[in-house]
C-alpha cells in the first residue's frame, strides 16, 4: 500500500497541483478524460468518528498517478491514488476504507476515527459536464453515484450524503462579493476574499460601476463599506430587494440606529431591516483596512459554513 510496495516500473502517485476547490477538481477529471487518460473520481462516503474533512471531499486521479483534491488531512493522499490506479487498471469501482475498520495497519488516520472511500472509473464525461455548467450559470448541481451501476447521474438539489439510489454529491455556485464603498477597504476586503476563491464585484463611484450592473443571486453577498449612509443607499437598497445571504454594513450601533430609521421611513419593514448584519464583520472596531478586511471575509465564510451545513 505504500511507496515501497509499488508494483516495479509504475509511476508513483504524485500531486499534480495543490486544491480542495471542488470545481477545479472536476475541471482536472474533465480535462484528463478528454485529452484521453484514464481518470478516477474519489468520494468521502462514509465517517466513522472524526476526519480531516467533509462528507464529500473528492480527488481526481489519472492512471499515471496524477491526482489533486484532498479526502484527508495530506498523509493518506498518495495511498489512495494508488488504490484508484488500481481500479483504473481493472476497469472497475471499487470502495476503500482507512483508518478505523481499515485492513491497511500502516496506514492510522490522525483524527483516529475511519473513513470510506468510492474510487469511480470516469467511463463518460457528459455527466461531470453536465455539472459544471449548472455551476457556470450559478446553479446548484449534484452528482449521483451509483455504485451497483458504476455509473454517476446529474442532480439539481439535494443533501450531500446517502440517498436512495446511491451516494449524492452536491456542488454550489462560488460564493460572490458585491462590494461598495471607499476605495481603501473595498480593495482590501477584495483582496482577502480573492485570496480564498470567492468573486468579487466593486461597485460605486469608487470604481465607476453601477450596482445595477450586477445580478445578485442567493449566493451573493453585499458588502457595504461606506462612511455616508447617503452613499450607501442604492447598493443597499438593492441589496434589501436581492436573494443575497449576507448583507453587511460598515458602522457602529447608533449609525445602524440611523440607518434602520431612514430604511423605515422609506417604507422597510422590520423584517428586511434586521437582514443587515451592522456593524459588519465578526468583531467591533476594526480600525484598519486590514483588519475590516479579515474580519468581513471570515464573517461571511462562517455564514456559508452555516448554510453548507443546513442544507
Amino acid at each position: 500500500m505504500n511507496a515501497q510496495n509499488l508494483v516495479a516500473g509504475r509511476s508513483a502517485p504524485r500531486s499534480q497541483f495543490v486544491t480542495d476547490d471542488p470545481v477545479e477538481i472536476l475541471r482536472y477529471a474533465r480535462e484528463s478524460f478528454k485529452d484521453g487518460v484514464p481518470v478516477a473520481l474519489v468520494t468521502l462516503v462514509d465517517i466513522r468518528g472524526g476526519a480531516a474533512r467533509p462528507l464529500g471531499a473528492q480527488m481526481t486521479v489519472r492512471i499515471d498517478g496524477l491526482y489533486c483534491g484532498f479526502v484527508s488531512g495530506g498523509c493518506t493522499e498518495a495511498a489512495v491514488a494508488f488504490e484508484a490506479m488500481e481500479a483504473l487498471n481493472i476497469g472497475h469501482d471499487r470502495f476503500l476504507q482507512l483508518g478505523e475498520g481499515s485492513p491497511f495497519f500502516d496506514i492510522v488516520l490522525p483524527c483516529g476515527g475511519g473513513i470510506q472511500l468510492s474510487i469511480h472509473v470516469i467511463r463518460q464525461i457528459e455527466t461531470i459536464n453536465d455539472v459544471l455548467g449548472q455551476l457556470a450559470r450559478r446553479r446548484e448541481a449534484g452528482l449521483l453515484y451509483h455504485p451497483g451501476a458504476e455509473a454517476i447521474s446529474c442532480r439539481s438539489s439535494g443533501q450531500t450524503g446517502w440517498q436512495p439510489g446511491g451516494f449524492l454529491r452536491i456542488y454550489r455556485p462560488s460564493t460572490r462579493l458585491i462590494v461598495s464603498g471607499n476605495a481603501l477597504e473595498a480593495n482590501a476586503v477584495a483582496q482577502v476574499a480573492r485570496a480564498v476563491g470567492y468573486d468579487v464585484d466593486l461597485v460605486g463611484k469608487s470604481f465607476e460601476r453601477n450596482v445595477s450592473d450586477v445580478s445578485p443571486d442567493k449566493y451573493s453577498a453585499f458588502v457595504l463599506l461606506n462612511h455616508d449612509l447617503d452613499a450607501e443607499l442604492p447598493a443597499l437598497e438593492a441589496a434589501l430587494k436581492s436573494p443575497a445571504f449576507y448583507i453587511g454594513a460598515l458602522g457602529s450601533r447608533r449609525t445602524h440606529d440611523r440607518r434602520r430609521q431612514a430604511l423605515a421611513r422609506l417604507g422597510y419593514g422590520e423584517a428586511e431591516i434586521s437582514r443587515i448584519k451592522a456593524p459588519i464583520g465578526i468583531f467591533d472596531r476594526a480600525r484598519d483596512a486590514s483588519s475590516l478586511a479579515l474580519s468581513v471575509t471570515a464573517d461571511i465564510a462562517a455564514r456559508v459554513a452555516a448554510d453548507v451545513s443546513e442544507s
